[in-house]
């Protein structure tokens, strides 16, 4: 059957995937140059880090939008569709408009380099906001910061997360070298919010933002959040701005770092235009984000949670929460890691919650060999360790063999996790 340009188009953007990662901004710059500058016409947000820039970009652009601003969102990787990366108030962008926005970005793609997979997706994004006129856009980077794609932005405000190593062949093998290339997203005369807590690396923080006269405001120390007793809600005191009864609707303890962030960056948006976020917009903002593949529920007899996990933190983070909410229920582990993770890492931080393990495969050449998981797993004296290579078959297995009052977690890859999540969305759609 003969594809439909839609298809076609982005046979031809995952094909631009064979070009690796280029760590340079002459390519992106040509190409928006050409289509005269489609970033300069709208107001950002620019969000680095290691863990937490998807979620604290959601809620930056859920409290924008709700604050009645046209909010553009750009993140990666997408989980099912690539639509997913592009969304404006909350929707994806129309399988018309990415061949649009395709078709104008590789028409000036003419530079001496060609650009990658990740160049004409930012650039499609930065093009796509503009014609739909966004007030604002929030912009997630790829990878790094320096030299991340996304990095020609002059944002209102700029966000690191927190920091673990990552990427080490192109970010360095240290949180110090780390700190450089995260930190490289701070603009002059740019307020920056960061979670970042290694003394190495906020030294290395605190000397760019003095360089750059850029006003720098520390989680914990300019703002924080905190749980309030006995209670499922949480109270915030801010820059200026004091919530308390706050819900945060995503999952995890570590949330509460994400929504701090998030709510630190809209304060400083909304007193560089001479105005007050309120108690309203915050709570309005928080309760309608939504970031799916991140601990999320996707049944309850047994309870299925598909998180990404795809690091050494994030891992972390999952096998607390795992310990946290089980409540004794027998958990069958379905995991997959990709071959650049610090899988061993990773698998002592899940491994010890799990029952049953099945060791699955993203379609993704970059997938880790069940193989090697899988002795991994049995030297942590782990015996019932199954491979299943297919990611929905290994769910099904999970669900076949897992009692109604069991559970089952998906992680490992955001890849997995995409996999995993189009399986329980197309039952849904066929039930």
């Amino acid at each position: 059957m003969k594809k439909n340009r839609y298809e076609e188009c982005l046979d031809k953007i995952y094909k631009l995937g064979r070009f690796g990662i280029k760590l340079e901004l002459d390519t992106i710059l040509n190409i928006l140059r050409l289509l005269n500058n489609p970033h300069k016409n709208y107001k950002t947000v620019h969000i680095a880090g290691t863990n937490g820039k998807g979620s604290t970009a959601t809620y930056i652009a859920s409290m924008l939008q709700n604050a009645g601003f046209k909010t553009g969102i750009y993140t990666s990787p997408h989980l099912i569709r690539f639509n997913e990366r592009i969304c404006v108030n909350g929707q994806e962008i129309l399988d018309e408009d990415v061949v649009n926005a395709y078709e104008a970005v590789h028409a000036v793609d003419i530079g001496k380099r060609k650009a990658t997979f990740f160049e004409i997706a930012t650039a499609m994004s930065f093009y796509h906001f503009a014609k739909q006129n966004v007030d604002w856009a929030v912009m997630e980077t790829g990878m790094g910061g320096r030299c991340d794609a996304t990095n020609i932005i002059r944002p209102e405000v700029s966000v690191i997360t927190n920091l673990s190593i990552e990427h080490t062949d192109y970010l360095g093998n240290t949180i110090k070298a780390l700190a450089r290339e995260k930190g490289g997203i701070i603009k002059p005369n740019v307020p920056l919010v960061t979670g970042v807590s290694q003394p190495s690396a906020l030294k290395v923080i605190q000397k760019i933002t003095k360089e750059k006269k850029a006003d720098l405001f520390l989680f914990k120390n300019d703002f924080s959040i905190r749980k309030n007793p006995g209670k499922e809600s949480y109270s915030y005191k801010g820059i200026k701005t004091r919530v308390n009864n706050l819900a945060i609707p995503l999952p995890g303890d570590h949330q509460k770092e994400n929504a701090s962030l998030a709510i630190a960056a809209c304060e400083l948006i909304f007193k560089k235009r001479g105005e007050t976020l309120s108690s309203d917009m915050i709570k309005q903002g928080l309760g309608s984000a939504k970031w799916p593949g991140r601990l999320e529920n996707v049944m309850e007899k047994p309870l299925v949670i598909i998180d990404g996990a795809h690091n050494k933190k994030a891992a972390q983070v999952l096998g607390k929460h795992l310990k946290k909410t089980l409540n004794g229920k027998t958990l069958t582990l379905v995991i997959g890691i990709l071959d650049d993770k610090p899988y061993e890492e990773m698998l002592k931080s899940l491994i010890p919650c799990a029952d049953n393990i099945i060791i699955t495969k993203a379609k993704i050449e970059r997938s880790l060999e069940p193989s090697v998981l899988k002795k991994s797993v049995e030297k942590m004296g782990k015996k019932k360790v199954h491979i299943i290579e297919d990611v929905k078959e290994a769910v099904d297995h999970a669900l076949s063999c897992t009692p109604e009052n069991g559970a089952i977690c998906i992680a490992g890859s955001l890849y997995v996790a995409g996999e995993a999540k189009e399986k329980f969305d197309n039952d849904i759609q066929i039930n």
